[in-house]
């Protein structure tokens, strides 16, 4: 999908030198899996868990709402899998190698180079695109005032002069592989320094652009997003030829790649695939005003411009803020004259009732909205905490009732202790029988008071708010000590 367009004789150079994605140093993986766990049992136990990269183009939260190239794809891909979409960031290819062998992962959502040595640790999927790997480097100073051909001579078009020339790259990727096999092709050592285990994969673009190092090597796509960004660097000498980037499973999940791969080949013949891939890889603009955005996780630490509030009213709950964040996203998208179809109004999604109960004059101004929200959050903890001692699963019996309303919590949590399931526990105890109050059997219950509910909704938001908040805890600084239920989607 990507092609080589320019710097041709580069290639040929390269070409000339031999390339070869052999490493002269194999890296020591985890190379057999550690967890028998294929694609039915993955949906038997109904979540797939996803290790993506931490970069400004897999996954990352502006405003308030998780966004990503592989994001919007492993949400499409958990739809098709009908299994919920579990999300852990982290950093470093043998790392994330390690953890998917070891279980902590089912899938490694990474931008991954296929390397004949990685074929021994993982199975690759099909290829999403081609790509190459690029030199960055910066600019020489008073740039902006050269020509290009001034520019360019203060920079490295071929790489022959990067003899006995400082490149950092991140250990075990497919960067310091190519630099090793580089410096056999050129016939001289190229300095390579390796940085650690688990730094941030853009980090090191980063440090070049603030003058920090001088160079180091980055795939193309990603390169390019950066430029955008930081406009003093250079990210067009290029190093290999095209590479395949492709996601992985472990070599024991045979079920899981057909199916990803199935649902893969369906899904790039389709017009979504080219808007996702377009929408993070070909918008520089929209790059730059989401990495310059206090509302995003890649250049601020801010969620809305009501996040002064939502501590406020968080301190109130002793809640973690970004928590009460992820209510207020789950019901109004931090839009504060959003309505919903049942008359639900403002940030916090107030019936008119429920606001006059608290002394709202206006539903919509934010101040007065996220106070009474917090006043019948407050409200719940306290009904629910005289028969749900666990604070954290008080939590899921505090959001249900937000969303549903107290009466069909109540009817679930005796329906549960009639059947014999523990009415203090939410998952598959409660939650189940929620769900069963469209079954006539059950809302039909003399324990059932405001008998029948279509109660998946109720269900979801729980699963939502929490999910959302795992999000915002790996993107969101908390820049307040608070007791916040950290545990509180361990079990979800």
């Amino acid at each position: 999908m990507v092609a080589l367009s320019r710097n041709l004789s580069l290639v040929a150079v390269l070409l000339l030198f031999g390339f070869s994605c052999n490493p002269s140093q194999n890296k020591t993986f985890v190379s057999n899996p550690r967890v028998e766990l294929d694609l039915d049992a993955i949906q038997k136990r109904g979540f797939i868990n996803v290790l993506v990269d931490n970069n400004s183009i897999s996954y990352f939260i502006y405003k308030g709402q998780p966004m990503g190239y592989e994001y919007e794809l492993l949400t499409l891909l958990a739809d098709e899998l009908d299994v919920e979409l579990r999300i852990k960031v982290t950093s470093g290819v043998e790392h994330a190698i390690d953890q998917l062998n070891r279980g902590e992962g089912d899938l490694l959502a990474f931008p991954l180079t296929v390397t004949k040595n990685r074929t021994d640790f993982v199975s690759f999927t099909k290829p999403h695109y081609n790509s190459f790997q690029v030199l960055v480097q910066r600019k020489p100073d008073g740039w902006r005032k050269m020509n290009e051909d001034q520019i360019n001579e203060g920079l490295i078009r071929n790489p022959v002069d990067l003899v006995g020339k400082k490149v950092s790259v991140i250990t075990g990727t497919s960067y310091e592989q190519r630099l090793r096999n580089l410096s056999e092709e050129i016939g001289g050592d190229i300095d390579i320094e390796l940085d650690t285990l688990n730094a941030e994969s853009e980090s090191l673009i980063r440090r070049v652009a603030m003058g920090d190092i001088e160079y180091t090597v980055s795939d193309h796509t990603i390169a390019r997003v950066n430029a955008s960004y930081y406009p003093n660097i250079d990210v067009s000498t290029v190093l290999s030829v095209a590479q395949q980037i492709a996601w992985a499973v472990r070599k024991n999940s045979p079920l899981l790649l057909k199916a990803t791969n199935t649902w893969l080949t369906r899904v790039k013949k389709q017009p979504t695939f080219m808007v996702i891939y377009n929408r993070y890889f070909k918008s520089p603009r929209t790059s730059v005003m989401r990495m310059n955005s206090d509302y995003s996780s890649l250049g601020g630490n801010k969620l809305s411009p009501y996040d002064d509030l939502i501590r406020d009213g968080a301190a109130q709950l002793n809640w973690d803020w970004r928590l009460l964040a992820s209510v207020v996203y789950q019901e109004s998208k931090f839009v504060p004259d959003d309505e919903s179809w049942a008359g639900a109004k403002g940030l916090m999604q107030l019936m008119p009732e429920t606001a006059r109960q608290y002394g709202v004059k206006d539903i919509h101004d934010p101040v007065q909205n996220i106070k009474a929200g917090v006043k019948y959050l407050k409200y719940l903890d306290k009904f629910w905490s005289k028969s749900v001692a666990d604070p954290n699963e008080r939590l899921k019996f505090i959001l249900a009732s937000y969303n549903v309303g107290l009466s069909h919590i109540i009817d679930a949590k005796k329906l549960a202790a009639k059947y014999g399931k523990d009415s203090t526990r939410w998952n598959g105890n409660v939650e189940y029988y929620l769900l069963k109050k469209s079954d006539p059997q059950y809302y039909r219950d003399p324990l059932a008071k405001t008998g029948y509910c279509k109660c998946e909704e109720p269900v979801n938001y729980v699963r939502h708010v929490l999910s959302r908040y795992d999000e915002y805890k790996v993107h969101i600084r908390d820049s307040v000590d608070q007791l916040s239920v950290e545990t509180v989607v361990t079990a979800r």
